[in-house]
């Protein structure tokens, strides 16, 4: 009892002052969206400001780093996600260890990814569209928000599923992607509904479809890829994690905050907007997860042959 007060008590006072949430991407992608409307959540339930930080570049993996070398104390996270998966499977020099160095602390949402086109496109579904990339082969420039990310994933599967040769235009980030695509430099991209939904809205982008399974409440009239390409289907996820070490009552006291707000019909409700589905776990549940995530990516970048 005596050995376990003072981790009660750091539980007990946690946080006293601001926390610094790293997202290892560029502003205005689906990480980002995810990271700032969940840190609200977490300033007004834990009473200390919640600041997101964007450490974009290295595919995610300059910020993970940040947070691996941070103090295992609960003031800096990581908002982590489906790229820190694929990275797993695609760098073998990395100077840590994503399994081992990142503590899981909860699971957030889980989206499907949107493929979307300049209307400039002369494709209005799927099919047409690999129609149009059959006559064109490697004319038609695919963008991603960095190699070997889940976009870019998502981008290999459908020109191996589909039979169609696209040239993969790399950014620094889905929000620069997003730019390249409104302005012509690029005409298709695979991004979070949630970073495109407003573009696609207000016609400045058009969806073809969904990476998911299933149709998406927020835009059911756009049908799944995989109703065109049979078998296709990839998603993302986000999650919270912490340097290894950091104290069990802390992450669970974050788990417990997160998984409160992902309850909360006004956060729900806003998730629902993005296309979202809320992933309430507990740290062992989501650290189970993310090993299956790795395990499942790791196939896919080794059917495609995709190296960095």
């Amino acid at each position: 009892m005596l050995a376990g007060a003072p981790r009660f008590a750091l539980a007990q006072q946690y946080p006293t002052r601001p926390v610094h949430w790293i997202v290892a991407a560029a502003p205005a992608g689906g990480n980002d969206i995810f990271a700032r409307l969940m840190g609200e959540w977490l300033s007004e339930k834990l009473g200390q400001p919640f600041i997101v930080e964007n450490r974009p570049g290295g595919s995610n993996n300059i910020g993970t780093e940040v947070v691996v070398r941070a103090p295992p104390d609960g003031y800096t996270l990581l908002l982590t996600s489906s790229n820190n998966a694929s990275n797993a499977a695609l760098y073998h020099n990395l100077s840590f260890d994503f399994m081992r160095d990142i503590a899981p602390v909860a699971g957030i949402a889980r989206t499907t990814l949107v493929m979307v086109t300049n209307p400039s496109v002369p494709a209005t579904t799927v099919a047409e569209f690999i129609a149009y990339a059959k006559a064109n082969p490697g004319k038609v420039n695919m963008g991603s928000a960095g190699t070997g990310g889940i976009g870019h994933l998502a981008g290999e599967l459908f020109k191996m599923t589909a039979g169609v040769n696209l040239l993969h235009v790399p950014y620094h980030g889905n929000g620069p992607a997003l730019v390249g695509l409104l302005g012509g430099e690029i005409q298709v991209l695979f991004p979070s509904l949630a970073s495109s939904v407003a573009f696609i809205k207000n016609g400045k982008l058009r969806g073809l479809g969904v990476t998911s399974a299933m149709r998406s409440q927020t835009m059911p009239e756009l049908p799944s890829i995989g109703e065109t390409v049979p078998g296709y289907e990839l998603s993302t996820w986000y999650g919270m994690g912490a340097p290894s070490g950091t104290p069990g009552p802390i992450i669970d006291k974050l788990n417990a905050a997160i998984n409160a707000g992902l309850a909360d019909p006004k956060v729900k409700g806003r998730f629902a907007e993005l296309g979202d589905v809320p992933m309430p776990m507990t740290p062992a549940e989501f650290g189970k997860f993310t090993a299956n995530e790795i395990a499942k990516l790791t196939k896919v970048v080794q059917f495609a042959g995709i190296k960095v």
